[in-house]
């Protein structure tokens, strides 16, 4: 298709740079999904450890046990590049004096650059990562008991006030909810309604 404006296409790469752009914020959603990866995998002991990542390689040397997150870290190096990229072809973007542009060369290297990582990478994650992600489930009931906030729910059974005691208890004995909850009086049918986590994580009128 012939350009809306033929004189600003000429002396312009502008398309150029607002597609790195776009490159850029799928590079930024990755990293934030490689680095929550990262972390939820973390452990075996001292991490949160809510998932458990395919083990690709030997674990680590220093820490046994611990399993490597090489693809959250692969996918986390590519986007830096291809930001990095961004910065390039930004700059070559603006290098387009009066009808003419010479740095065609540098945002056109760069640019297909970015497209071939992020695809690679995205593919990657998804084949050798995500797929293979099993759900910690022990860990995620552990930290779902110990949870404080979930003592919002009591308050329509209880009262907020007597809701509020059990809180100061279960946080200063680091005992759950549940626990602290059924020794100040709470029958298990209301504390079965009350914290039940699968029902609070589903959306529902």
């Amino acid at each position: 298709l012939p350009p809306a404006d033929p004189f600003e296409a000429q002396a312009a790469r502008d398309a150029l740079v607002e597609v790195s752009g776009a490159l850029k914020v799928v590079a930024v959603s990755l990293t934030k999904i490689a680095n929550d990866l990262r972390w939820m995998g973390s452990g075996p002991r001292a991490g949160l450890a809510e998932i458990r990542l395919p083990e690709l390689q030997k674990g680590s040397s220093i820490m046994p046990g611990k399993v490597n997150p090489v693809i959250p870290e692969v996918v986390t190096q590519v986007s830096a590049q291809v930001i990095g990229n961004d910065t390039a072809i930004t700059v070559g973007g603006m290098q387009g004096h009066f009808e003419l542009n010479v740095f065609v060369p540098l945002l056109a290297r760069n640019l297909l650059e970015s497209i071939k990582l992020l695809a690679s990478a995205s593919r990657l994650l998804n084949v050798k990562c995500v797929q293979g992600i099993e759900a910690n489930r022990e860990n995620a009931e552990h930290y779902a008991e110990l949870t404080l906030s979930a003592a919002t729910a009591l308050n329509p059974y209880i009262g907020y006030d007597k809701a509020t005691e059990i809180v100061k208890e279960a946080a200063s004995s680091g005992r759950p909810l549940r626990e602290v909850a059924r020794e100040a009086g709470v029958d298990e049918e209301t504390l079965d309604k009350a914290l039940d986590y699968r029902r609070m994580a589903k959306p529902h009128d």
